[in-house]
């Protein structure tokens, strides 16, 4: 048969642990204000942190060579988001070659989870989260990023070119 222990009174107290955890924070907090040349500060507007290659930052819409969009509005990004925060509306394209592409491509960044899984789910590498990570605005509405955000913007310089080729990718059969 088991025996089972009823806990003493004491350790069923909370204010043990609280005071625990308070006096670990002000021993933290005194090391660090006595020695200020170990405490590790960065001077924020001058020097910027360097995150590393896998960081995953803002969304970034890669473009073909000539400029244009590279998504196929599959709405697999949009289907896999856990946040629920990819909208897309597709529309028939003049070329016939092309089947579909999409006339608006929003992400409301407010509700993103910055999860990674919209990446993963594209077949044609349309979507990619880029180094960047600082987004500041004045009300809700200025981050749902559009397609010139995510494509377009002045600091991608005409558009992030994906790595795979049209010409690649037939020859790999994709």
């Amino acid at each position: 048969m088991i025996e089972v222990k009823k806990p003493s009174t004491s350790s069923s107290w909370y204010f043990p642990g609280i005071f625990a955890g308070m006096a670990l924070t002000m021993k933290k907090m005194l090391a660090n204000l006595s020695n200020k040349k170990k405490m590790p500060t960065l001077n924020y507007p001058e020097e910027k942190y360097e995150y590393s290659p896998r960081f995953k930052g803002n969304h970034v819409l890669t473009v073909k060579k000539d400029g244009s969009l590279r998504c196929t509005a599959c709405m697999l990004c949009a289907t896999n988001c856990p946040a629920d925060c990819i909208h897309i509306v597709a529309a028939e394209h003049n070329d016939p070659s092309v089947e579909k592409y999409p006339i608006r491509y929003e992400i409301d960044v407010l509700r993103c989870v910055f999860c990674g899984f919209c990446e993963e789910a594209c077949p044609v590498d349309a979507i990619r989260m880029g180094p960047e990570w600082q987004t500041p605005a004045v009300n809700g509405s200025k981050f749902v990023y559009d397609i010139q955000h995510l494509a377009y913007r002045p600091n991608l310089k005409g558009g992030m070119v994906s790595v795979l080729d049209e010409e690649e990718r037939h020859k790999a059969g994709i």
